[in-house]
């Protein structure tokens, strides 16, 4: 049951970080660069972005340990801002596309679970099972690429809305961030997002 679960759970992550890029490709293309268009990344062909240690070997290490929480992330989508015609928030909305596309697939599955009728579950076996883990995958990808420390998307927010007087902080993240990221992986910092997924999971899906 364990190697069932690990196989759907990774092949639900595999597709959600891919839907991930793909929304902040697409957001960037509409705001006037075609870079990920050209790399041929507005695709949901997987081959075209996975990442060997962010799709298969983080989430397998994660698995494996017992971790509550299953993340990890896909080639990034080559962007190139200079080419955005909102120049003032068009990297801001690139950053949020990703994390807005998974709680948008969470929210439907969620709402999907609340209502489709219960006969429908006991009569499809594992329905229930596959609309929960992508409901709950989503919420974990969003609320983790939230966090401000980068490559997360979460920093590009930050950098965006910190006043020139914190230029310091944007230095330190970008020097350090990397770090910060594997100690809160590996040590226990995913608790708080396992805590935060768990509260939305309840309200989108009723249980």
């Amino acid at each position: 049951m364990d190697i069932v679960v690990a196989i759907f759970s990774l092949i639900i992550l595999l597709f959600s970080v891919i839907i991930h890029e793909l929304a902040h490709g697409s957001v960037a293309f509409s705001l006037g660069d075609p870079t990920a268009k050209y790399e041929k990344r507005l695709t949901l062909n997987p081959l075209r972005h996975l990442d060997p240690f962010g799709s298969v070997i983080l989430p397998l290490l994660l698995f494996i340990s017992g971790s509550a929480v299953l993340v990890g992330w896909a080639k990034p989508v080559p962007i190139n801002p200079y080419n955005f015609r909102d120049q003032k928030w068009g990297a801001f909305k690139v950053a949020i596309a990703g994390p807005l596309s998974n709680i948008a697939l969470a929210l439907f599955f969620g709402l999907a679970i609340r209502g489709i009728p219960y006969d429908v579950f006991l009569q499809v076996p594992g329905l229930f099972l596959i609309f929960s883990f992508i409901v709950r995958i989503n919420l974990m990808l969003a609320i983790f690429n939230l966090v401000p420390i980068p490559p997360l998307d979460g920093s590009w927010m930050l950098f965006k809305l910190l006043p020139d007087s914190l230029e310091w902080v944007k230095t330190f993240l970008q020097q350090y961030g990397i770090y910060i990221l594997i100690f809160l992986l590996f040590f226990g910092g995913l608790y708080g997002v396992n805590s935060i997924a768990e509260y939305f999971f309840r309200l989108f899906t009723g249980i």
